[in-house]
Order: structure tokens, then sequence, then C-alpha cells
């Protein structure tokens, strides 16, 4: 088992034996490569977002809901199967880093499939997912000999290895089929949701096999946290369409300054939020848990791009370029916005396994505020001002974590670590 490396082994980037990271390494963090490696998914969050706000712009909402669920699991799913591999089997010899090469290629053609699929929704006919499909292939094949080869080289993980080996090569070769079948685009759903369950069965299946594989708790943790800024990304992307919106209309005007405040507070008020949730003590605790807290986050930072992708609605509005009404473009950013408050309250129990009666008035609190963001597009306030009210639904989460929920939080983690000692006994 790979513990930190001596300094001599540091300096160059020889083939290593692939037996395994110690999941219990001080001070393990995200590597370089992974930060160059997750870049990819700017420019693929990008790309969805804005596929995501035109079609919202338009009206075409199942074209945006169907287009965008696809989309945010696609690229949600590529960036879970290298990071977990990674966080397990990271040697940082020329032989991974190559591979993960292959992998950023794959996630690039992945993302410019994206206009091609939403396309094919919009038309009705068939879905096409064919460069998506091309993009998993790129990316598979070098992930599968990531796997093979991490079966080869860690014979207490063969098993393990091997499942998610075969697993790959199922799924990959499902969608593979699909796109040569003539199937209408609500079938073509149909089987997609299928595929996706088998995509998603396979860790499941694997990690209970010889004791699962070595990924490290708070590296991992770190490494979601990062997907998150990342995905938060599109956040600045949709205030500054914004801002540009307001300014070509009205010029540097109070609306202009409201706009930017609106959508970086938005912003800035989600990475708070996030960052409140004890992942890293919890799975450290628990790794049985990795398996929901995971698999939800795809939910969870999709609702963070298409907050983004409703900021740049909010643009296209203001520019009266948007065929939809003032009261459905505010729901564009509130729907998200809500989505990602349900999500972290419903992690943050799962994780900590405790409730936290705060959590009810707090989330109450955040509701009032998107009602009164709603209430206010209804009443013809105009779209600045909404989106000033509608920032203020994760500072109510922000403002009772740092009065009151700090406490409970600090309490509860106490509770748990006397709960362990005594189980310890």
């Amino acid at each position: 088992m790979n513990t930190t490396l001596p300094i001599t082994q540091t300096l160059h980037h020889h083939r290593r034996r692939m037996g395994g990271r110690d999941p219990h390494q001080v001070h393990r963090a995200a590597t370089p490569l992974e930060l160059l490696f997750d870049l990819t998914f700017v420019i693929s969050f990008g790309a969805a977002a804005n596929q995501f706000a035109h079609a919202l712009a338009e009206g075409h909402y199942n074209t945006a809901l169907l287009g965008f669920g696809f989309a945010s699991f696609a690229i949600c799913w590529a960036w879970i199967n290298f990071s977990w591999f990674a966080s397990a089997y990271d040697t940082d010899d020329w032989i991974f880093r190559l591979t993960t090469m292959v992998q950023m290629i794959g996630v690039i053609v992945l993302a410019n499939g994206l206009p091609r699929m939403f396309a094919s929704i919009e038309h009705g006919k068939h879905l096409d997912n064919s460069i998506i499909v091309l993009g998993y292939v790129i990316m598979r094949v070098a992930m599968l000999s990531q796997w093979l080869r991490a079966a080869k080289q860690d014979p207490a993980r063969r098993r393990v290895c091997l499942t998610y080996a075969y697993a790959i090569i199922i799924a990959q070769v499902g969608w593979i089929v699909q796109i040569f079948l003539d199937f209408s685009v609500a079938f073509s759903i149909v089987i997609a949701l299928v595929l996706a369950a088998v995509e998603m069965a396979g860790p499941y299946l694997a990690e209970r096999k010889d004791g699962g594989t070595p990924w490290h708790p708070h590296h991992i943790a770190e490494r979601y946290s990062l997907f998150v800024i990342i995905a938060l990304g599109e956040g600045v992307v949709g205030t500054v369409a914004t801002l540009s919106a307001v300014l070509e209309e009205h010029g540097w005007t109070m609306d202009a300054a409201l706009v930017c405040m609106a959508g970086m507070g938005l912003t800035f008020g989600l990475w708070w939020v996030y960052y409140m949730l004890p992942s890293a003590h919890a799975l450290h605790k628990h790794r049985e848990r990795s398996f929901v807290w995971g698999y939800s986050q795809i939910v969870l930072i999709a609702s963070i791009v298409a907050t983004g992708a409703g900021l740049h609605v909010a643009a296209y509005f203001i520019e009266h370029k948007a065929h939809i009404s003032a009261l459905a473009t505010v729901l564009t950013v509130a729907i998200p916005v809500g989505i990602f408050l349900v999500c972290i309250y419903a992690l943050y129990y799962y994780l900590m396994q405790c409730f936290d009666r705060l959590h009810i008035w707090l989330l109450l609190g955040s509701a009032l505020v998107v009602a009164l963001a709603i209430g206010a597009a209804i009443a013809g306030v105009n779209m600045a001002q909404c989106l000033v009210i509608l920032m203020f639904a994760p500072i109510v989460t922000v403002i009772g974590y740092e009065v009151q929920g700090h406490r409970n939080q600090a309490l509860a983690l106490e509770k748990e670590e006397d709960r362990t000692a005594m189980m310890s006994e």
C-alpha cells in the first residue's frame, strides 16, 4: 500500500506499482493533475448552461429540462468515475498522467456533443447523443485500462477492480447500442434512465467486495468541494451576462449595481452554505454513507449550474430577447436555488443522522424569501430588484448557521464521537 512517497520518488514520474493509496494518509490533498482535469468541466458546464438558458428563454421547457438533466448526469458521472479512482489509485506516474490526458480529451468531445443532443430533443424525433457517447468511449478506454492495471497490481482487491471493469464494459456497450436504435425521444430517455441505473449500480456492487477500494474520505470530500466551485463558476458567468445586459440597455445605473450584487451575492451564498456540510468528518467515520452522499450531489451540483443558467435567462429578459414572462424568468433562478437548499439540508441529515429543528426554521425562512421574489415579479417589480430579493434565500441559512447552527453542529459531532468511543470499548 502506498503512503507518502520518499522525496527522491517525487522528483520523477517513472512507472510505479498501482497498489492502492493509504486511506488514512495525513494531509492528503487534491493534486495539480486533478485540478487540471477539472478545467475540462468548466467547458462542459458552460456548454450545458448555455443550451439550458437558451431553451428556457425560448419557453421550450421540455427541451430544457430533459436536455439539461441528461447533460448534468453525463458530465457529473464522467467526473465521478475519474475522481473516485484517483482517490484510491493515483500513482502520479507517466502512465497515470497520460491516461488522464486521454480522459480529458473525452470530456472535451462530450462537451461538443451537447448542442446536438439538445437540438435532437427540440426536434423531437430521435435522441442524438452520439458525440457524447463517443466522448465516453474515449474516456472509458482509458478508465478500463486503469482498472485492469489496478486489478493486476493490487491482488488483494482484484475482484473489486474487475467488477468495476465489467460494469464499465456492460454500460458502455448499452450506450453504443442505444445510439443505433431509432426510438422516439421519450423512449430513448427511458432507455437512458435504465443505463444510468446500470452505471450507478456498478460502483455499489464493486465496493461491497473485499472491503472496496482505498479511497480517502478527506480527499474525496475536498474533490467534491472543488467540483462545486467549478459549478459555481456558472454563477459568475451568469452575473457577467446579466450585468452586460443592463449596461447595454441602461448604462451604469442603480440596476447595474443591484444585478452585480445579486448575482455575486447569490453565488457567494451558495458557496458558503455548501461548505457548512461536515462531509469529510462523516465519511471518515461512516464510509458506507459515501454512495448516497456522492450520488445525491449530482442533483446538488446540477442545481448550482442551473442557477447560473437562470441568471443568464435574466440577461436575455433584460435584453428583451426572452420569450417568457418576468415570473417565469425569476423561477428559472428560484427553483434551482430551492433545490440546492433542500439538498443541503437533506445531505446534512443523512451525514449526521440527527435532526436539528433549527433547519426547519431556516428552510421556512428561505422559502419565504423565494415567495417574496416571486411575488415581486408578479407585482411588476423590475428584474434587478427581484434578483436582489432572491439573493437572501441562501443568506438566511448563512446567518442561522453563524448565529446558532455551528453550535448545534459542534454538539452533534461531539455526541457522535462519544457514541463511537463507547462502541469501541
